[in-house]
């Protein structure tokens, strides 16, 4: 799977990298490392066992070797599968070719183009809808929004669409490889968000054509932000948004 070739890709590169601090915040997840690198992660609510410790093994995680917790991305628990995506996100460096620029104008959307967006990202809507015959928006969570429909009808949507925008979160509910194979019609297939491997070679097997993600670049205001519940329109100048093209 996607998430296994992350993990094996990076591994080598966590040895003597150690874990300095752990946020897990109702958002975004956040780990740094001793090297002051920061990865995030979102934070999946839904299937967090009920009690007032969800997190066994918290109070022992800052301080163990980064290898050890980057493996939690494959865990089934959500809340583990944050922090080990969050610390494999925290091991990579930026990419030659990642560039910050405006994901519509990379994506080239036509007049007659169909556009499958699994995960509701809000701000793309309208500008999609000028730009394209027609976008679907497929959710788990169909409060997001009006005219969503349900991720079951992925199967039915994706292969008719030339432009599909994956959220990276299908990462962490391990959706993300089933999804790119519906995708064979696509001319284009993005990754976004905050939880996107900013890893070339993870992809470029698969059907993606790009990857926009962020880079921490202010990794303390980033902790905080997590820590007090904040997300993507929170992080503002703690981060960097960028995007890269994978080779054809």
């Amino acid at each position: 799977m996607l998430l296994d070739e992350v993990c094996e890709s990076l591994l080598p590169t966590a040895d003597g990298c150690a874990v300095a601090d752990v946020r897990v915040g109702l958002g975004y997840t956040a780990v740094q490392l001793d090297d002051g690198n920061c990865g995030l992660a979102y934070t999946f609510r839904e299937g967090v066992e009920a009690g007032c410790s969800v997190i066994k093994a918290a109070g022992t995680l800052v301080g163990q070797q980064a290898s050890e917790l980057a493996v939690w991305a494959r865990s089934p628990d959500p809340l583990a599968a944050a922090i080990g995506l969050a610390t494999l996100n925290a091991l990579i460096r930026v990419p030659a070719g990642a560039v910050e620029t405006d994901l519509l104008g990379l994506l080239g959307c036509e007049p007659n183009d169909v556009v499958g967006m699994v995960g509701h990202f809000g701000p793309l809507v309208e500008p999609l809808r000028r730009r394209c015959s027609t976008l679907h928006i497929l959710e788990r969570q169909l409060t997001a929004g009006s005219g969503l429909l349900p991720e079951s009808a992925a199967s039915e949507v994706l292969p008719k669409c030339q432009i599909v925008i994956l959220s990276a979160t299908t990462l962490l509910n391990r959706t993300i490889d089933g999804l790119l194979q519906l995708c064979q019609n696509a001319r284009e297939v993005a990754i976004l968000g905050p939880s996107t491997p900013l890893l070339p070679e993870a992809f470029i097997t698969r059907r993606a054509t790009l990857l926009s993600g962020i880079q921490v670049i202010d990794p303390k205001r980033a902790l905080r932000i997590v820590s007090e519940g904040g997300g993507t329109r929170q992080f503002g100048g703690a981060v960097r948004k960028l995007t890269i093209r994978l080779p054809r």
